[in-house]
């Protein structure tokens, strides 16, 4: 481990799964650190603020929604939320916590640490977007353009991917991308989001039929990642 090794704290009340997240972590040449409790897990963060946070939702003493949702006033710093409910991620993203990401249990823990990477990559200080040579966003003139060539893409088109593309690697829900893409249309089905996202991903294969950017993750939502 490196002086420069990114800290890591994992809040987790299973001392098993929290060993193992330690060791792995440690492994990959993190500096991780590890709470069991909520409410101390929030001191720690405003007197120390570490690089990532790996949250647990279930917790003594705070729960890790309330926890995200209290660093979120008064910090940036990265935070992947952990659920042992698969059903409770869309009230995550719902409720906009504030999570960069969300990782179920079971989950193995080399998942883990590639997505702590991921995480932190996406974090570090960069040009506007992931990679400006493939996506470039326009904002004030309100177009993409993808590998080079503008795409032909409706506003509605133009605010999904967008929004998507904005935040590499965040998993939005349809009822996430149905209010932000359509914010004065209460009467749209949320499943209006999938057909939008077909019409997208038919436009970025007609340029690029290699680059699969656009990932879906079963019965929640979608993701831009290249």
């Amino acid at each position: 481990m490196t002086p420069s090794a990114k800290s890591i704290l994992i809040v987790e009340d299973e001392p098993t799964i929290a060993q193992i997240l330690l060791d792995y972590l440690k492994k990959a040449g993190f500096a991780p650190a590890h709470l069991e409790d909520g409410r101390e897990a929030l001191e720690t963060i405003r007197r120390q603020p570490p690089d990532l946070v790996l949250l647990d939702l279930m917790l003594p003493g705070m729960d890790g929604l309330s926890l995200c949702s209290q660093v979120r006033s008064f910090s940036n710093v990265p935070i992947i939320m952990v659920t042992a409910r698969v059903e409770e991620i869309d009230r995550l993203l719902g409720l906009e916590a504030g999570a960069d990401d969300y990782i179920c249990k079971p989950f193995s823990p080399r998942e883990v640490v590639a997505r702590v990477t991921a995480v932190l990559r996406r974090m570090a200080p960069a040009p506007f977007l992931l990679q400006p040579s493939l996506v470039e966003i326009d904002l004030e003139g309100q177009r993409i353009s993808f590998g080079g060539k503008r795409l032909d893409l409706t506003p509605t088109e133009y605010r999904v991917l967008s929004l998507l593309a904005a935040r590499p690697g965040r998993l939005f829900s349809r009822a996430q991308i149905l209010d932000l893409a359509y914010p004065e249309d209460e009467d749209v089905s949320d499943r209006i989001v999938d057909s939008h996202i077909k019409n997208i991903r038919k436009k970025l294969a007609a340029i690029l039929p290699e680059a699969d950017v656009i990932h879906s993750v079963y019965g929640i939502g979608y993701r831009f990642e290249v």
